[in-house]
């Protein structure tokens, strides 16, 4: 058994593959407010953070109710582009699973909100699969600040040396890293030069190495 091991995976690119629908859902917002969105723009310089961030960054100064109002819009649109759509990535719910079984302790945490993570979860059929969920709505700083990864542990009753990171952005590993714990970087949202801070890259989870890292070798 895992005792005093754990396993703290981010959500999208990570567990799903989801960006295409979170790319669609800011685009319709920014329609609906006559402007346009540029897809490489996105993935390249936006995906992964907070709503905030990129309500910022895309906008401007914005007041925290108008944030807290396209927030909520940008995420009901997502919800509506998502449900029942979104695919695990590969190899993804093979580890989840084998880690369970092995008794290693597991949480997500993630930029997206509560909703969004539930939403995942029922189209996964990994309801009750993770010990901890830490969302949006659960720390006041996103990554790169580790806040998330430490709570996650915390919620897991996990020492942060005893956690290692599943992400795919270079904010995420460095919130990681930040938090003492180790860190995969899987490369399907960003260039792996990108990820280059993580212990280890690996272009997906279905690689042989990743569930090495993650669980040692096979029994």
């Amino acid at each position: 058994m895992a005792l005093g091991r754990a396993l703290l995976w981010d959500l999208d690119g990570v567990l799903v593959d989801s960006a295409a629908y979170h790319y669609r859902a800011f685009r319709q917002l920014l329609a609906e407010l006559g402007r346009e969105l540029d897809e490489e723009f996105f993935r390249t310089h936006l995906l992964g953070l907070r709503n905030e961030a990129i309500l910022h960054r895309l906008l401007g100064p914005l007041s925290p109710e108008e944030t807290a109002r396209l927030a909520e819009r940008k995420e009901e649109l997502y919800r509506s582009l998502a449900s029942g759509r979104v695919e695990p990535l590969p190899g993804a719910l093979t580890l989840v699973r084998e880690a369970a079984a092995l008794g290693y302790r597991q949480a997500i945490v993630t930029s997206t909100p509560l909703l969004n993570v539930q939403l995942v979860l029922r189209s996964l059929n990994l309801e009750g699969a993770f010990g901890a969920i830490v969302a949006a709505e659960d720390v006041s700083k996103g990554k790169p600040d580790p806040e998330g990864f430490l709570l996650a542990a915390q919620r897991l009753g996990a020492p942060p040396a005893g956690c290692t990171v599943i992400e795919d952005a270079p904010e995420g590993i460095a919130a990681a890293k930040a938090a003492g714990m180790r860190c995969l970087g899987v490369a399907t949202t960003r260039p792996p030069q990108a990820l280059a801070e993580a212990d280890l890259v690996v272009p997906s989870l279905e690689e042989p190495a990743a569930r090495a890292f993650l669980l040692g070798p096979p029994a």
